[in-house]
Protein backbone atom coordinates (compact mmCIF):
# COMPACT_ATOMS: atom_id res chain seq x y z
CA UNK A 1 0.00 0.00 0.00
CA UNK A 2 1.23 3.55 -1.22
CA UNK A 3 2.12 5.70 2.24
CA UNK A 4 -0.16 8.90 1.95
CA UNK A 5 1.03 12.17 -0.32
CA UNK A 6 0.58 15.37 0.71
CA UNK A 7 -1.95 15.71 -2.87
CA UNK A 8 -3.74 12.89 -1.70
CA UNK A 9 -5.59 14.86 1.05
CA UNK A 10 -6.80 17.27 -2.04
CA UNK A 11 -10.39 17.31 -3.03
CA UNK A 12 -10.36 16.19 -6.88
CA UNK A 13 -12.75 19.07 -7.88
CA UNK A 14 -9.81 20.99 -7.50
CA UNK A 15 -8.19 19.18 -10.30
CA UNK A 16 -11.82 19.32 -12.28
CA UNK A 17 -12.14 23.31 -11.72
CA UNK A 18 -8.41 23.99 -12.51
CA UNK A 19 -8.49 21.63 -15.72
CA UNK A 20 -10.33 24.24 -17.75
CA UNK A 21 -7.75 26.61 -16.60
CA UNK A 22 -4.53 25.36 -17.71
CA UNK A 23 -3.71 27.37 -20.90
CA UNK A 24 -4.02 30.47 -19.16
CA UNK A 25 -2.32 29.31 -15.80
CA UNK A 26 0.74 27.87 -18.27
CA UNK A 27 0.93 31.52 -19.95
CA UNK A 28 0.61 33.24 -16.40
CA UNK A 29 3.35 31.14 -14.65
CA UNK A 30 5.68 30.97 -17.96
CA UNK A 31 5.05 35.05 -17.90
CA UNK A 32 5.99 35.42 -13.80
CA UNK A 33 9.40 33.54 -14.48
CA UNK A 34 10.21 35.16 -17.31
CA UNK A 35 9.40 38.89 -15.67
CA UNK A 36 11.30 37.50 -11.97
CA UNK A 37 14.03 35.52 -13.37
CA UNK A 38 17.04 37.37 -15.27
CA UNK A 39 18.15 34.50 -16.86
CA UNK A 40 14.68 34.00 -18.74
CA UNK A 41 15.10 37.12 -19.90
CA UNK A 42 15.64 35.72 -23.60
CA UNK A 43 12.20 34.29 -23.26
CA UNK A 44 10.79 36.52 -26.01
CA UNK A 45 12.82 33.74 -28.60
CA UNK A 46 10.19 31.94 -30.20
CA UNK A 47 12.36 28.58 -29.21
CA UNK A 48 12.81 29.28 -25.43
CA UNK A 49 9.47 30.42 -25.11
CA UNK A 50 8.10 27.29 -26.41
CA UNK A 51 10.84 25.56 -23.97
CA UNK A 52 9.21 27.12 -20.80
CA UNK A 53 5.75 26.75 -21.69
CA UNK A 54 5.81 23.19 -22.69
CA UNK A 55 7.83 22.41 -19.37
CA UNK A 56 5.12 24.34 -17.27
CA UNK A 57 2.57 23.03 -19.53
CA UNK A 58 3.69 19.04 -18.32
CA UNK A 59 4.24 19.86 -15.04
CA UNK A 60 0.71 21.83 -13.98
CA UNK A 61 -0.76 18.59 -16.03
CA UNK A 62 0.76 15.66 -13.87
CA UNK A 63 -0.04 17.64 -10.58
CA UNK A 64 -3.27 17.68 -11.82
CA UNK A 65 -3.43 13.87 -12.08
CA UNK A 66 -1.93 13.73 -9.04
CA UNK A 67 -4.30 15.42 -7.23
CA UNK A 68 -6.25 13.03 -4.47
CA UNK A 69 -4.41 10.30 -5.37
CA UNK A 70 -1.30 8.35 -3.72
CA UNK A 71 0.85 8.55 -6.71
CA UNK A 72 4.72 9.67 -6.85
CA UNK A 73 5.46 13.21 -8.08
CA UNK A 74 7.09 12.20 -11.48
CA UNK A 75 5.94 9.78 -13.68
CA UNK A 76 8.58 9.01 -16.50
CA UNK A 77 7.58 11.71 -18.69
CA UNK A 78 7.47 14.47 -16.21
CA UNK A 79 10.48 13.09 -14.72
CA UNK A 80 12.50 13.40 -18.27
CA UNK A 81 11.21 16.80 -19.15
CA UNK A 82 12.79 18.40 -15.58
CA UNK A 83 16.28 16.35 -16.17
CA UNK A 84 16.35 17.68 -19.93
CA UNK A 85 15.59 21.19 -17.95
CA UNK A 86 18.90 20.82 -15.40
CA UNK A 87 20.78 19.41 -18.28
CA UNK A 88 20.20 22.37 -20.30
CA UNK A 89 21.10 24.76 -17.46
CA UNK A 90 24.60 23.12 -17.48
CA UNK A 91 25.08 23.07 -21.02
CA UNK A 92 24.01 26.70 -21.31
CA UNK A 93 26.97 27.34 -18.91
CA UNK A 94 24.56 28.35 -15.96
CA UNK A 95 24.08 26.97 -12.80
CA UNK A 96 21.45 25.28 -11.16
CA UNK A 97 20.34 28.83 -9.42
CA UNK A 98 18.14 30.52 -12.18
CA UNK A 99 15.97 26.97 -12.71
CA UNK A 100 15.14 26.78 -8.90
CA UNK A 101 14.07 30.43 -8.46
CA UNK A 102 11.85 29.84 -11.51
CA UNK A 103 10.43 26.66 -9.51
CA UNK A 104 9.90 28.68 -6.62
CA UNK A 105 8.00 31.35 -8.83
CA UNK A 106 5.93 28.83 -10.55
CA UNK A 107 4.98 27.55 -7.12
CA UNK A 108 3.59 30.86 -6.05
CA UNK A 109 1.43 31.42 -8.86
CA UNK A 110 0.06 28.07 -9.05
CA UNK A 111 -1.09 28.62 -5.26
CA UNK A 112 -2.34 31.64 -6.00
CA UNK A 113 -4.72 30.63 -8.88
CA UNK A 114 -5.35 27.26 -7.18
CA UNK A 115 -6.42 29.05 -4.00
CA UNK A 116 -8.70 31.04 -6.42
CA UNK A 117 -10.14 27.73 -8.06
CA UNK A 118 -10.77 25.92 -4.78
CA UNK A 119 -12.76 29.11 -3.76
CA UNK A 120 -15.11 28.51 -6.68
CA UNK A 121 -15.87 25.25 -6.13
CA UNK A 122 -16.40 25.49 -2.22
CA UNK A 123 -15.82 26.51 1.06
CA UNK A 124 -12.24 27.24 1.60
CA UNK A 125 -10.98 27.24 5.40
CA UNK A 126 -7.68 26.80 6.69
CA UNK A 127 -6.77 23.63 6.99
CA UNK A 128 -7.87 22.92 2.82
CA UNK A 129 -5.22 25.93 2.47
CA UNK A 130 -2.61 24.18 4.48
CA UNK A 131 -3.04 20.68 2.19
CA UNK A 132 -2.92 22.84 -1.02
CA UNK A 133 0.08 24.93 0.12
CA UNK A 134 1.83 21.31 1.26
CA UNK A 135 1.00 19.38 -1.52
CA UNK A 136 2.29 22.21 -4.07
CA UNK A 137 5.71 22.49 -2.07
CA UNK A 138 6.43 19.23 -2.39
CA UNK A 139 5.79 18.85 -5.91
CA UNK A 140 8.05 21.79 -6.50
CA UNK A 141 10.56 20.31 -4.09
CA UNK A 142 10.47 17.23 -6.51
CA UNK A 143 10.73 19.64 -9.85
CA UNK A 144 13.54 21.06 -8.17
CA UNK A 145 15.62 17.81 -6.98
CA UNK A 146 15.22 16.28 -10.53
CA UNK A 147 16.26 19.38 -12.52
CA UNK A 148 19.32 19.39 -10.60
CA UNK A 149 19.79 15.52 -11.36
CA UNK A 150 19.38 16.56 -14.69
CA UNK A 151 22.12 19.26 -13.95
CA UNK A 152 24.53 17.71 -12.21
CA UNK A 153 24.33 14.28 -14.51
CA UNK A 154 25.05 16.59 -17.42
CA UNK A 155 28.04 18.20 -15.50
CA UNK A 156 29.77 14.94 -15.55
CA UNK A 157 28.96 13.75 -19.01
CA UNK A 158 30.66 17.29 -19.94
CA UNK A 159 33.52 16.28 -17.99
CA UNK A 160 34.19 13.52 -19.19
CA UNK A 161 34.23 14.30 -22.64
CA UNK A 162 36.02 17.28 -21.66
CA UNK A 163 38.79 14.91 -20.47
CA UNK A 164 38.54 12.67 -23.03
CA UNK A 165 39.12 15.92 -25.55
CA UNK A 166 41.79 17.24 -23.63
CA UNK A 167 43.79 13.53 -23.55
CA UNK A 168 43.50 13.60 -27.49
CA UNK A 169 44.52 17.43 -28.05
CA UNK A 170 47.49 16.25 -25.55
CA UNK A 171 48.28 12.84 -27.50
CA UNK A 172 48.05 15.50 -31.06
CA UNK A 173 50.30 18.20 -29.63
CA UNK A 174 53.20 16.10 -28.50
CA UNK A 175 52.91 13.69 -31.34
CA UNK A 176 53.81 16.26 -34.27
CA UNK A 177 52.55 15.38 -36.91
CA UNK A 178 48.38 15.78 -37.20
CA UNK A 179 46.86 18.42 -39.98
CA UNK A 180 46.64 22.01 -37.97
CA UNK A 181 42.86 22.02 -38.68
CA UNK A 182 42.61 18.57 -36.87
CA UNK A 183 44.64 19.87 -33.57
CA UNK A 184 42.41 23.38 -33.50
CA UNK A 185 39.07 21.88 -33.72
CA UNK A 186 40.30 19.64 -31.02
CA UNK A 187 41.28 22.54 -28.87
CA UNK A 188 38.02 24.49 -29.34
CA UNK A 189 36.44 21.41 -27.98
CA UNK A 190 37.78 22.22 -24.66
CA UNK A 191 36.59 25.97 -24.86
CA UNK A 192 40.28 26.64 -26.06
CA UNK A 193 39.21 29.25 -28.88
CA UNK A 194 42.81 30.11 -29.82
CA UNK A 195 45.86 27.68 -29.38
CA UNK A 196 49.31 29.25 -29.21
CA UNK A 197 51.96 29.31 -26.89
CA UNK A 198 52.29 26.04 -24.62
CA UNK A 199 54.37 25.59 -21.67
CA UNK A 200 55.46 21.75 -20.83
CA UNK A 201 56.20 20.44 -17.49
CA UNK A 202 57.39 17.12 -17.22
CA UNK A 203 55.89 16.07 -13.89
CA UNK A 204 56.19 12.19 -11.51
CA UNK A 205 53.08 9.70 -13.43
CA UNK A 206 51.53 10.07 -9.55
CA UNK A 207 50.73 13.68 -9.71
CA UNK A 208 48.70 13.57 -13.40
CA UNK A 209 45.63 13.47 -11.92
CA UNK A 210 46.58 16.23 -9.10
CA UNK A 211 48.07 18.14 -12.02
CA UNK A 212 44.68 17.73 -13.93
CA UNK A 213 42.85 19.28 -10.91
CA UNK A 214 45.13 22.24 -9.99
CA UNK A 215 45.26 23.41 -13.63
CA UNK A 216 41.79 23.17 -14.43
CA UNK A 217 40.93 24.85 -17.84
CA UNK A 218 44.44 26.04 -18.17
CA UNK A 219 46.10 22.82 -18.76
CA UNK A 220 45.73 19.31 -20.59
CA UNK A 221 47.95 16.23 -19.72
CA UNK A 222 48.82 13.08 -21.16
CA UNK A 223 49.73 9.94 -19.09
CA UNK A 224 52.96 8.49 -20.78
CA UNK A 225 55.09 5.13 -19.66
CA UNK A 226 57.12 6.60 -17.01
CA UNK A 227 55.89 10.66 -16.18
CA UNK A 228 53.14 12.62 -17.23
CA UNK A 229 53.27 15.63 -19.57
CA UNK A 230 51.43 19.38 -18.56
CA UNK A 231 50.78 21.25 -21.39
CA UNK A 232 50.18 24.35 -20.01
CA UNK A 233 48.68 27.44 -22.16
CA UNK A 234 51.00 30.63 -21.98
CA UNK A 235 49.23 33.36 -19.49
CA UNK A 236 49.46 34.74 -15.71
CA UNK A 237 50.02 30.79 -14.19
CA UNK A 238 52.73 29.36 -17.03
CA UNK A 239 54.41 32.81 -15.32
CA UNK A 240 57.84 31.55 -13.97
CA UNK A 241 57.13 32.83 -10.64
CA UNK A 242 53.93 31.24 -10.62
CA UNK A 243 55.16 27.68 -11.72
CA UNK A 244 57.77 27.85 -8.79
CA UNK A 245 54.94 28.50 -6.57
CA UNK A 246 52.82 26.00 -7.61
CA UNK A 247 54.70 23.12 -8.53
CA UNK A 248 56.47 23.51 -5.35
CA UNK A 249 59.14 20.92 -4.53
CA UNK A 250 57.51 17.70 -6.70
CA UNK A 251 60.45 17.37 -9.07
CA UNK A 252 59.09 19.57 -12.13
CA UNK A 253 60.56 20.08 -15.25
CA UNK A 254 59.44 23.14 -16.62
CA UNK A 255 60.15 22.72 -20.35
CA UNK A 256 60.13 26.05 -22.69
CA UNK A 257 57.34 28.51 -23.77
CA UNK A 258 56.93 27.73 -27.50
CA UNK A 259 54.27 27.68 -30.01
CA UNK A 260 52.02 24.49 -29.97
CA UNK A 261 53.81 23.52 -33.05
CA UNK A 262 57.15 22.84 -31.77
CA UNK A 263 55.45 21.22 -28.23
CA UNK A 264 58.13 17.74 -29.67
CA UNK A 265 61.18 20.21 -29.51
CA UNK A 266 59.72 21.69 -26.11
CA UNK A 267 59.30 18.27 -24.59
CA UNK A 268 62.68 16.41 -25.89
CA UNK A 269 64.71 19.60 -24.31
CA UNK A 270 63.04 18.88 -21.29
CA UNK A 271 63.57 15.80 -20.82
CA UNK A 272 67.32 16.51 -22.13
CA UNK A 273 67.21 18.92 -18.52
CA UNK A 274 66.01 16.40 -16.79
CA UNK A 275 68.99 14.72 -16.98
CA UNK A 276 71.46 17.48 -16.71
CA UNK A 277 69.38 18.49 -13.42
CA UNK A 278 70.03 15.17 -11.85
CA UNK A 279 67.20 14.85 -10.00
CA UNK A 280 66.06 17.09 -6.85
CA UNK A 281 62.83 18.34 -5.56
CA UNK A 282 63.04 20.95 -8.42
CA UNK A 283 60.92 22.96 -10.07
CA UNK A 284 63.90 22.92 -12.72
CA UNK A 285 63.50 25.20 -15.90
CA UNK A 286 64.94 24.46 -19.24
CA UNK A 287 65.60 28.13 -19.87
CA UNK A 288 68.67 27.89 -17.38
CA UNK A 289 69.95 25.44 -19.45
CA UNK A 290 69.81 26.23 -22.61
CA UNK A 291 73.63 27.46 -23.35
CA UNK A 292 74.76 23.96 -21.44
CA UNK A 293 71.92 22.02 -24.14
CA UNK A 294 73.43 23.92 -27.12
CA UNK A 295 77.01 23.35 -26.52
CA UNK A 296 76.13 19.51 -26.77
CA UNK A 297 74.56 20.12 -29.69
CA UNK A 298 71.12 19.94 -29.12
CA UNK A 299 70.15 21.60 -32.68
CA UNK A 300 66.80 23.30 -31.07
CA UNK A 301 68.16 24.59 -27.72
CA UNK A 302 70.32 27.12 -29.93
CA UNK A 303 68.02 29.02 -31.61
CA UNK A 304 65.32 29.03 -28.28
CA UNK A 305 68.86 30.33 -26.57
CA UNK A 306 69.12 33.09 -29.37
CA UNK A 307 65.48 34.41 -29.66
CA UNK A 308 65.69 34.94 -25.60
CA UNK A 309 69.29 36.73 -25.38
CA UNK A 310 68.55 38.80 -28.53
CA UNK A 311 65.09 39.73 -28.31
CA UNK A 312 65.28 43.35 -26.88
CA UNK A 313 67.81 44.38 -30.78
CA UNK A 314 64.60 42.42 -32.56
CA UNK A 315 62.84 46.15 -33.21
CA UNK A 316 65.81 47.65 -34.76
CA UNK A 317 66.81 47.64 -38.12
CA UNK A 318 68.71 45.30 -39.64
CA UNK A 319 71.84 47.24 -39.93
CA UNK A 320 71.64 49.19 -37.09
CA UNK A 321 71.37 45.59 -35.13
CA UNK A 322 73.90 43.82 -37.31
CA UNK A 323 76.54 46.05 -35.83
CA UNK A 324 75.22 46.43 -32.38
CA UNK A 325 75.60 42.60 -32.28
CA UNK A 326 78.99 42.82 -34.25
CA UNK A 327 80.16 45.23 -30.98
CA UNK A 328 78.83 43.27 -28.68
CA UNK A 329 80.49 40.04 -29.37
CA UNK A 330 83.98 42.52 -29.60
CA UNK A 331 83.30 43.49 -26.05
CA UNK A 332 82.77 40.20 -24.39
CA UNK A 333 85.41 38.63 -26.46
CA UNK A 334 88.23 40.79 -25.11
CA UNK A 335 86.57 41.21 -21.55
CA UNK A 336 85.06 44.80 -21.85
CA UNK A 337 88.20 46.39 -23.28
CA UNK A 338 86.97 49.03 -25.47
CA UNK A 339 90.52 50.15 -26.65
CA UNK A 340 90.49 46.45 -27.90
CA UNK A 341 87.06 46.64 -29.33
CA UNK A 342 88.04 50.11 -31.23
CA UNK A 343 90.87 48.26 -32.44
CA UNK A 344 90.00 45.15 -34.15
CA UNK A 345 86.59 46.91 -35.40
CA UNK A 346 88.86 49.86 -36.96
CA UNK A 347 85.79 52.02 -35.50
CA UNK A 348 86.36 54.96 -33.17
CA UNK A 349 86.47 54.53 -29.46
CA UNK A 350 83.49 56.87 -29.20
CA UNK A 351 81.45 55.00 -31.79
CA UNK A 352 82.17 51.78 -29.38
CA UNK A 353 81.18 54.18 -26.26
CA UNK A 354 77.94 55.02 -27.97
CA UNK A 355 77.09 51.44 -29.44
CA UNK A 356 77.74 49.83 -26.15
CA UNK A 357 75.67 52.81 -24.04
CA UNK A 358 73.05 51.80 -26.25
CA UNK A 359 73.25 48.01 -25.82
CA UNK A 360 73.10 49.00 -22.44
CA UNK A 361 69.63 50.90 -22.99
CA UNK A 362 68.39 47.21 -24.28
CA UNK A 363 70.15 44.82 -22.87
CA UNK A 364 70.43 46.49 -19.08
CA UNK A 365 71.59 44.19 -16.32
CA UNK A 366 72.46 41.42 -18.17
CA UNK A 367 75.98 43.07 -19.30
CA UNK A 368 76.90 42.94 -15.94
CA UNK A 369 75.05 39.38 -15.16
CA UNK A 370 77.66 36.65 -15.71
CA UNK A 371 75.06 33.68 -17.00
CA UNK A 372 73.49 36.31 -19.33
CA UNK A 373 77.03 37.46 -20.67
CA UNK A 374 78.26 33.51 -21.04
CA UNK A 375 74.66 33.18 -23.05
CA UNK A 376 75.12 35.88 -24.96
CA UNK A 377 78.77 34.60 -26.06
CA UNK A 378 77.39 31.35 -27.07
CA UNK A 379 74.65 33.24 -29.17
CA UNK A 380 76.84 35.31 -30.63
CA UNK A 381 79.70 32.68 -31.42
CA UNK A 382 77.46 30.48 -33.24
CA UNK A 383 76.42 33.36 -35.58
CA UNK A 384 79.85 32.82 -37.29
CA UNK A 385 82.22 35.82 -38.68
CA UNK A 386 80.98 38.54 -40.82
CA UNK A 387 82.47 41.59 -41.83
CA UNK A 388 83.67 44.21 -39.58
CA UNK A 389 81.84 47.67 -39.30
CA UNK A 390 83.65 50.62 -39.62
Amino acid sequence: MNPTTPWQRLSPDLAAAMRPRLAATTQAVASAITAAVPAFATAGEPKVTRDVQAAVQVALEHFFDLVGTSEPALAPRAREVFLALGAAEAREDRGPEALLAALRTASRVLLRTAAEALAEVGVVDTAALIDLSDAISAYVDELAAVSTDGFTLQLREQAGERERRSRQLAELVLRGSAAASVVLSTAAGIGWRTLEILVPVLLPLDQARDARFRFGQDGIVAERERDAVLLLRGGPRSTRRQLTESLGRRGAIVGPALSWTQMPAAVRLAELTAELAGGGPGPHFTDDYLAALALRGEPSALPILSARRLAPLAHLRPSQRESLLTTLHTWLLHWGSRSDVSAELFIHPQTVSYRLKRLRELLGDDLDDPTARFELLVVLSARGPTDHDV
